[in-house]
């Protein structure tokens, strides 16, 4: 029904007609359902079929809304393919769907369908969501109220410097590990992309091969986001407001480090800081991707220069300070935000200070050496202590 009607519009625009609205696209569906050739969409709720019909007008909208200026600039709308393994149906309260005393989901024209329950939901649903995921499972999600009372206060602050050896590094010295769990994966993934490439195109076995492949990086997946959404709740639940750094992840995709730029996953970690920050009152602040977050000193102020990546700690030519690199990343990305963090935690500590330049001749003046008689008759100078003598 998408790829229907975004066909009459395409149409139409090359054609040079007004645009179709969604009350004649709605028309045009009814009369379809009695053509011999669309008869089999009477078998599925007509709920699905508009549903379908508002994809499209949120996906125009959205491109419209770009051109003139309103949001980010996406492109026009798709056909959407047959082999995409990703599909959605979605049934407001109009449908005639609910919730059975047994705990099963009674879909119009489905039947009831065995469900096993993640949580308990808070309120009365209004809409459900059907998904069926590239891994052939499927999922119930449910449009609920909910009254989300924000957290108690709490004075700390904290900074977050997101990297790949170490997941995250927080401004008051703490190191959390990258789980990689797409490297751990890997071996699994591997035999079973093997055996994928040598199964024939279109058959049964293709397709079986496909699911376990398709399973085991939902696998990954799926750990994947459990980690965020610990990490994420626990930052936000123990700090009042977080800073973290605005990340070019597209960028940093398309260089040598991009498998493990995508296994770390920061922009979903992100966005959980994001919304959870907003649903516990709590204050997230993005910073900017090209502050110099590894070239200031956390103590004293003093911008360094660049340094190659190999480089994990360095002295401050400044103050002396030995820094870890992250950590005093950290620190920074949470002073730019205008967080009152200190380095009091972030592993710092004194090093050699360089003497002044009027301190560096304290070395004891030597006795003077006994005139050579060869020397006085040459007339060469003797030299006293550490006394430069010109020739």
């Amino acid at each position: 029904m998408y790829n229907d009607a975004l066909c009459v519009r395409e149409d139409a625009r090359r054609a040079g007609l007004p645009f179709v609205t969604s009350r004649e696209l709605s028309k045009r569906l009814t009369a379809a359902k009695k053509t011999p050739e669309r008869a089999w969409l009477a078998g599925v709720s007509s709920v699905v079929l508009q549903q379908s019909l508002r994809d499209l007008d949120t996906a125009y909208r959205n491109f419209f809304d770009g051109l003139k200026g309103k949001r980010p600039r996406v492109g026009a709308p798709r056909f959407k393919s047959r082999k995409d393994n990703r599909q959605a149906i979605r049934f407001t309260a109009n449908a005639n769907w609910r919730i059975t005393p047994g705990g099963k989901l009674r879909l119009p024209k489905i039947g009831d369908v065995m469900v096993k329950w993640s949580r308990r939901l808070p309120s009365a649903p209004s809409t459900v969501t059907v998904i069926k995921d590239a891994a052939g499972r499927y999922f119930a999600s449910f449009v609920v109220e909910a009254d989300e009372s924000p957290l108690p206060e709490t004075g700390s602050q904290v900074g977050i410097d997101l990297g790949l050896s170490h997941f995250a590094i927080l401004s008051d010295g703490t190191k959390i590990d990258s789980p990689r769990f797409l490297r751990r994966a890997e071996k699994k993934l591997k035999k079973a992309q093997r055996d994928l490439s040598r199964k024939q195109k279109c058959s049964s076995n293709r397709d079986k091969a496909r699911l376990k492949v398709a399973r085991a990086h939902a696998k990954a997946a799926d750990a994947r986001r459990e980690f965020h959404h610990q990490l994420s709740t626990k930052l936000i639940r123990e700090n009042q407001a977080v800073a973290v750094e605005d990340l070019a992840v597209n960028g940093l995709a398309r260089t040598r480090l991009a498998k493990s730029v995508h296994d770390a996953g920061w922009s979903q970690f992100v966005a959980m800081l994001e919304y959870k920050a907003a649903r516990y009152g709590r204050t997230l602040h993005r910073i900017g991707r090209f502050e110099p977050t590894s070239q200031v000193c956390s103590v004293c102020g003093v911008k360094d220069g660049p340094k190659p990546l190999h480089v994990r700690s360095w002295a401050c030519g400044a103050c002396g300070a030995v820094l870890d690199r992250d950590i005093n990343a950290a620190v920074n990305v949470a002073k730019a935000a205008g967080l009152a963090v200190s380095a009091c935690g972030a592993q710092v500590r004194p090093g050699p200070v360089p003497a002044q330049r009027e301190e560096a001749g304290t070395r004891p003046e030597l006795p003077a050496p006994a005139p050579h008689p060869v020397w006085e008759q040459r007339g060469i100078p003797v030299l006293q202590g550490r006394e430069e003598v010109k020739a």
